[in-house]
C-alpha cells in the first residue's frame, strides 16, 4: 500500500488528524480484540504470499513455488517450484485432505485471469486445475466451508488494476462444488478504507460463522459476518496481528493459533489470537 502512505503523510499535519479520525473511527465503533500473541518463527525463502497449514506441515507459498516445512523441526522437507509463465501468482493456498487447493492470478497482467491450482501435498506435484477465465477479477483465497467454495475475487487501484473498477469492487462469492456461482458480497466501507490502494489478501471461517480476513500491508485482522440483508458483509471487529497482511491459515489442532507470514524477514510466523478457532478442513 505505498502509495496510500505516501498520499497520507504529504496531506498538512491537522488535515491529516482529521483523516486518522475519519479512516479509523469506524473500527473503533466497534470492539477491537486484544492484540496477537507470536510464538514462534520459522525462517522460510518462500513466504512472500503466504502459508498453509496441515497437522504435521506448514507450506510457504511464493508466486510459482511451495515449499513444505516440518512443524516440529522448522527444516524444509520438500517442495514444488512451477513454470513462472504458467503460475504467474499463486496467492494462498488451503490444505484440505491431502491436497492444496491454491488460489492463483495472472496478477499484474490484464485482462485480470483467474484460477484454482490443486497439488499434492504428500509428492508436492501439481494435480489439476480449474481456471475462472477473465472478468472476475483477481483470486486471491480460496477456502472450503460448509459445503461451498468461498472465493475472493480482488480489484486494485493502480499496478494490476483495471480503469473501470478499483479495490473498493473486491468481492467475495459462494460456489457450489462445482463452481457453480451461488452468491456474492462487498466488503464493508471501512475495511475497503484500511485495504488502502490495495485488497483482501487472506481469509478464512472461523467460530460463530465469521470471517477473517486479512489485507495486503497492515498488520490487522477484520472479523466479518455475512449480512442479514443487502449485498455487503458486515463488519464486528479488527485484531491487530503481529504480521503485516498476507494470506494466513489456522493451525491444525490448536484452537485459536494462526499462521501467517512475515514477508521482509521471509519467515512463517506462529501466533496465538485472543479468540478461539475450530477449523474444519473438509473434502468438498
Amino acid at each position: 500500500m505505498p502509495s496510500f502512505r505516501r498520499s497520507f503523510t504529504s496531506l498538512p499535519r491537522t488535515a491529516a488528524i482529521a483523516f486518522t479520525l475519519i479512516a479509523t473511527s469506524s473500527l473503533t465503533a466497534q470492539e477491537t480484540a486484544p492484540t496477537a500473541t507470536v510464538l514462534r518463527r520459522i525462517p522460510a525463502a518462500e513466504a512472500r504470499q503466504g502459508v498453509a497449514s496441515d497437522a504435521r506441515y506448514i507450506y510457504a507459498i511464493s508466486d510459482s513455488e511451495i515449499a513444505k516445512y516440518d512443524k516440529a523441526t522448522g527444516k524444509r522437507v520438500s517442495g514444488w517450484s512451477g513454470d513462472h509463465t504458467v503460475f504467474i501468482h499463486i496467492n494462498s493456498c488451503s490444505a484440505i485432505r491431502g491436497e492444496l487447493a491454491c488460489a492463483m492470478s495472472n496478477y499484474p497482467n490484464h485482462p485480470m485471469a483467474s484460477s484454482v491450482e490443486w497439488f499434492s501435498t504428500a509428492t508436492m506435484t501439481h494435480l489439476r486445475s480449474h481456471s475462472f477465465g477473465p472478468g472476475r477479477g483477481s483470486l486471491t483465497w480460496i477456502e472450503w466451508h460448509n459445503g461451498s467454495w468461498w472465493a475472493c475475487f480482488a480489484k486494485y487501484d493502480g499496478k494490476g488494476g483495471e480503469p473501470s473498477r478499483d479495490h473498493t469492487a473486491t468481492t467475495l462469492v459462494r460456489f457450489t462444488p462445482d463452481f457453480t456461482e451461488k452468491e456474492s458480497w462487498l466488503f464493508p466501507a471501512n475495511v475497503l478504507e484500511r485495504f488502502g490502494h490495495m485488497s483482501a489478501s487472506g481469509g478464512r471461517w472461523g467460530p460463530g460463522n465469521l470471517l477473517y480476513v486479512t489485507g495486503h500491508d497492515l498488520p490487522e485482522m477484520y472479523v466479518l459476518r455475512l449480512p442479514s440483508g443487502g449485498p455487503r458483509l458486515e463488519y464486528v471487529r479488527t485484531i491487530p496481528t503481529p504480521t503485516n497482511g498476507q494470506s494466513f491459515d489456522w493451525d491444525y489442532g490448536n484452537p485459536g493459533v494462526m499462521w501467517s507470514i512475515e514477508r521482509k524477514q521471509a519467515e512463517a510466523v506462529e501466533s496465538r489470537l485472543p479468540i478461539e478457532t475450530s477449523p474444519t478442513k473438509e473434502r468438498p
